[in-house]
């Protein structure tokens, strides 16, 4: 047992993210996680593993489709799915790895096991019980559970088992044209599955800019995906090796299947708070499971915190990370701020989607005067050059002032140039300020600021 000024349960980006900024502060700290390594979800079963599978298969569907041209002839490479699996899993140790080094190196003490809260100011974990002032709650969230459909990661999977599949499937079906469907998706068309993507909607990627979901689902589909849209999935059967999935139309209520050898259940995440003890202290909850705090992430419980999935807000990694930042420097005493107008999201798939700020139908539904600045990659030197002129960068701005609302962009390292419209953003700039500044050539950024220049007088190379 020991004495800390705060104890954080959890070791995802929230969790260890927030518990280096503690120790920066001066701190004594300690971070609970029952895995056997750090990193949470992110850097063993999510991010991390799932860009290591989608940047090997990008390399593979270069191979085959673009190298030929640039003159670089020889027969397409074999997949080993074995080594890849290898390569996949390296990624992950480097990373869990770098995240426990950082704990050493900060004095954080890694409390092993589940924890739980028995009372404000304690922490137990196994037989353990440890005093903590403030107590911070990073547990993250887990698959959200579909009706009618059992997962048992063989043959129907989340996105942990379809990490980790035995062999690469013949034929995939994707339940949920979300973020995570599309990109697991992609890694296995790019392999050779035959893969098809049923939505309840009638829309790719809810909430995202409406011509962004067009032109990303057009690429996709370009790719080899396909799409059954509108279908309410009724359930899933299995028999040995192999899955029938039921689904229905909601325009017509007719019902359909597909037969697949591997069901992936891509339909979100919920919080994961299980086994803490929430009920008993009287920690207030949302009607979707989240634990209600305040600006200063504090929880309805004198001295207990809560960041990350299982609070309100998107379930990013980064945004958990600037949460986890923001709570430790409150409890240090000072004024932090977290920005939730200017929190990117990003789509791993080739073309990567990014976006930050107000999409086109917020703008109209706040009844908010703007304009649009857009500039096709096909109008980008090193875009053509890269085989990657699919997409666009689209700007919006507010009609009188100028200052930047938001921004969509479907292309290469779309994921990177969003940053930059972040950081204008976030200093309050206008299009004409991202225009008016010097962008070297050839790069994809310039794309950037010729969308910037669409906001004004029309960009030069369109």
């Amino acid at each position: 047992m020991a004495n800390y000024d705060v104890i954080i349960i959890g070791s995802g980006p929230g969790g260890y993210v927030c518990a280096i900024r503690c120790a920066q502060l001066g701190l004594k700290t300690a971070v609970v996680e029952g895995r056997d390594t750090l990193g949470g979800t992110c850097l063993n079963v999510g991010c991390i593993p799932s860009k290591a599978l989608l940047h090997a298969t990008h390399m593979l569907h270069e191979a085959e489709h673009n190298f030929a041209d640039m003159g670089l002839k020889g027969k397409s490479p074999s997949v080993d799915w074995k080594q890849m699996q290898s390569y996949k899993a390296d990624t992950i140790g480097a990373n869990t790895k770098g995240v426990e080094f950082l704990f050493k190196k900060n004095k954080i003490d890694w409390l092993k096991g589940w924890g739980s809260i028995p009372a404000a100011g304690q922490v137990k974990v196994g037989d353990d019980v440890h005093e903590a002032k403030n107590i911070i709650i990073a547990s993250g969230s887990d698959v959200a559970p579909l009706r009618g459909v059992e997962i048992d990661e063989k043959t129907v999977v989340s996105s942990t088992g379809a990490l980790e599949l035995g062999k690469i499937p013949k034929k995939m079906v994707v339940i949920g044209a979300g973020v995570i469907g599309l990109e697991l998706g992609s890694v296995y068309k790019r392999l050779g599955a035959e893969v098809t993507v049923v939505e309840f909607l009638d829309v790719i990627t809810p909430g995202m800019d409406a011509e962004v979901q067009r032109t990303f689902q057009k690429l996709l589909k370009k790719q080899g995906l396909e799409f059954v849209m509108g279908a309410a999935v009724q359930g899933v059967e299995t028999k040995g090796n192999n899955a029938t999935v039921t689904y229905k139309m909601r325009s017509d209520d007719s019902e359909h299947t597909l037969d697949a050898d591997t069901v992936l259940v891509a339909t979100g995440r919920r919080p994961f708070t299980d086994g803490l003890g929430l009920d008993a202290l009287g920690v207030e909850m949302s009607e979707r499971g989240q634990i209600k705090t305040d600006g200063q992430y504090k929880t309805s419980v004198d001295g207990i915190y809560a960041i990350g999935d299982c609070i309100d807000g998107p379930m990013l990694a980064h945004k958990a990370e600037d949460e986890g930042i923001a709570c430790a420097e409150g409890i240090a005493g000072q004024k932090p701020h977290v920005n939730y107008d200017v929190i990117p999201g990003v789509i791993y798939t080739h073309p990567e989607v990014a976006n930050v700020g107000k999409t086109e139908e917020q703008l109209k539904e706040d009844g908010r005067d703007y304009k649009v600045g857009k500039f096709s990659f096909m109008g980008n030197g090193r875009a053509k050059a890269n085989f990657a002129a699919d997409g666009f960068v689209k700007i919006l701005a507010d009609a009188a002032t100028d200052r930047i609302l938001g921004a969509h962009i479907i292309g290469p390292m779309a994921g990177d140039l969003i940053h930059e419209i972040c950081v204008a953003m976030e200093f309050g700039a206008a299009a004409e300020d991202l225009a008016r500044t010097c962008h070297a050539h050839p790069t994809y950024s310039e794309a950037v600021r010729e969308a910037a220049l669409a906001c004004g007088d029309g960009p030069i190379h369109s």
